[in-house]
């Protein structure tokens, strides 16, 4: 196995994990097995327990394993499937070092930051390695920013890791800002240059330095980063802004020929030049499509462009699949309680209420599924949003004043949406949730069925905490809400829909964690095609 190490200076949000991603595609287009991870350097366990606000969304694996967004990149852009292995935090690593400790495994010593905790994180890459003994290259990418103290541990591992596996197995890349200072009218090289010489004096020495730059890199200063920062100058890789999409971050790197740069240094340089045919032609579609539908995200963290990252993107996956631009329209829900729906969302072409937790913003939601509902306009939830599109149908249709889930109101007289028996008297916030793939069965004859192609069993992942309340199941199936599909383990519903809607549709789980360019998700896709109907039944708006 060969090994990539992509590292970060000057700033954080460089776009690490995109680049990391992005030679990731380039390295399966050229026929290599790749698999990616992140290093995170925080003391959190994982990210499960953290705000949106504080880390955007939450990226959860098949194994249940809850990430960092970053881990949903590497999802979308290689055909990888990730575990719990794939991400490591400090908080694992110290974890793991004192239950060692208090076991006694490190035979009366004394227990220090070297060798044992770097030992720790050394150990993760082995481990992997020995899981996946078909994989090529293995990519880590390192949160954080060169010279923050949180990271200094993990970077002090990988320059032990390089020296014992052998320098000519790995390849160290370092993504850094090269700014533009307005007032001189020049980009800046500097910074670039401290980033690599703080590198360099933990003791590891960049191959390749991508150079993130709102605009192309010229020869002066890739001379001058390659001079000072100790790489050859054809290694001075320029990561431009994109115009329109992060799909064209591979395309952008290969004008430098990274890919070229990466297989030579690990000596891997017999394979072919990437076939990016396929990739080239999902972007045309998303930079170029014919078609033009408006579809409305009712959320509580809208502000936050990443709090629904993977929602954002499998929109554009189903956008590009229909030939159609999905122009996104983010609305608070709380917005929606103070204004009334019809005055905040307005003419739309479909309507999205995503997944959550918290009682903010609720009836705002509660208010958007009603609209939808009524005004016949596409409909998707999504975990959060299903319990939601089940609570109003029960007020509205099925006249259970005030039906709730127990969640917002734990006295409420219809808990059409509950706490499972198991879940009743967890205390634990972190990774005690309903995680995961879970096996669900689909019932013929329904929407659902038809979007997965006649599939009587399907695999999608989970994150939540309540549940589709049975007792209410009959009552609400006899008002015209349909179950197209439960759990095959527990019989818990999974997606409800609404047969005479143009589509209303609503899953407990999340299929954004599965959709990828070129392969958008089912659900997704059939939501978007009704919106593209719903639009071309509707005159066009003016923009």
């Amino acid at each position: 196995m060969k090994y990539i190490f992509v590292t970060g200076g000057v700033v954080s949000s460089l776009g690490k994990g995109l680049a990391a991603a992005a030679i990731g595609t380039l390295l399966e287009h050229r026929g290599l097995k790749v698999l990616m991870q992140k290093f995170d350097p925080y003391l959190n366990v994982d990210p499960g327990t953290m705000s949106p606000f504080q880390h955007g969304e939450v990226y959860v694996l098949d194994d249940g394993a809850e990430t960092d967004l970053d881990l949903g990149h590497y999802e979308r852009f290689t055909s990888g499937v990730l575990s719990q292995m794939n991400n490591l935090t400090s908080g694992q690593v110290f974890d793991s070092v004192i239950r060692k400790e208090r076991k006694g495994d490190y035979l009366g010593k004394t227990v220090q930051f070297i060798p044992h905790v770097t030992d720790e994180i050394k150990s993760r890459l082995h481990q992997v390695k020995n899981d996946n003994q078909d994989v090529d290259v293995l990519i880590t990418e390192i949160g954080g920013t060169v010279g923050d103290m949180e990271g200094l541990l993990f970077l002090e591992a990988l320059r032990q890791f390089a020296l014992e596996v052998g320098k000519e197995n790995v390849c160290f890349i370092h993504v850094t800002l090269l700014p533009f200072i307005k007032a001189a009218g020049e980009v800046k090289t500097k910074p670039t240059q401290q980033s690599v010489a703080k590198l360099r004096e933990i003791g590891i020495q960049p191959d390749i330095i991508i150079c993130r730059t709102e605009a192309d890199l010229d020869e002066d200063n890739r001379r001058k980063i390659a001079m000072f920062c100790n790489v050859e100058h054809k290694n001075v890789v320029a990561f431009r802004d994109v115009a329109h999409t992060i799909y064209e971050c591979p395309l952008d790197l290969r004008r430098d020929k990274i890919d070229r740069l990466v297989v030579d240094r690990i000596g891997l340089g017999h394979t072919p030049s990437p076939d990016l045919e396929d990739w080239e032609a999902f972007v045309d579609k998303v930079i170029h499509p014919k078609n033009r539908v408006t579809i409305a995200v009712v959320g509580k963290y809208i502000e936050l462009q990443d709090a629904y990252k993977s929602i954002y993107e499998s929109l554009i996956h189903a956008g590009a699949k229909h030939d159609t631009k999905v122009a996104i329209v983010r609305l608070e829900a709380e917005a929606i309680e103070q204004h009334g729906a019809k005055s905040v969302v307005g003419d739309v072409d479909g309507l999205l209420v995503p997944g959550g937790f918290g009682d903010r913003g609720i009836e705002g939601k509660i208010l958007a599924a009603k609209y939808a509902r009524e005004e016949g306009i596409p409909f998707f939830g999504i975990c959060l949003g299903m319990q939601i599109a089940t609570i109003e149908f029960a007020r509205n249709v099925c006249k259970l004043r005030n039906a709730n889930s127990t969640e917002f109101d734990k006295n409420t007289k219809y808990p059409v949406i509950c706490l499972q028996e198991e879940q009743k008297g967890v205390e634990d916030m972190g990774a005690t949730m309903r995680l995961g793939s879970c096996e669900s069965i689909l019932f013929a004859g329904t929407r659902a069925s038809d979007l997965y192609d006649g599939a009587d069993r399907i695999h999608e992942r989970h994150r939540h905490r309540y549940e589709f309340n049975s007792d209410f199941q009959d009552r609400l199936q006899e008002a015209g809400l349909v179950i197209s599909s439960v759990s095959a383990a527990e019989g818990l519903v999974e997606i409800i829909e609404i047969p005479e809607h143009p589509f209303f549709l609503a899953a407990q789980f999340h299929p954004e964690f599965q959709s990828k360019p070129n392969k958008a998700h089912p659900l997704f896709s059939g939501f978007i095609e009704a919106a593209l109907k719903h639009s071309q039944a509707h005159p066009p708006r003016k923009d």
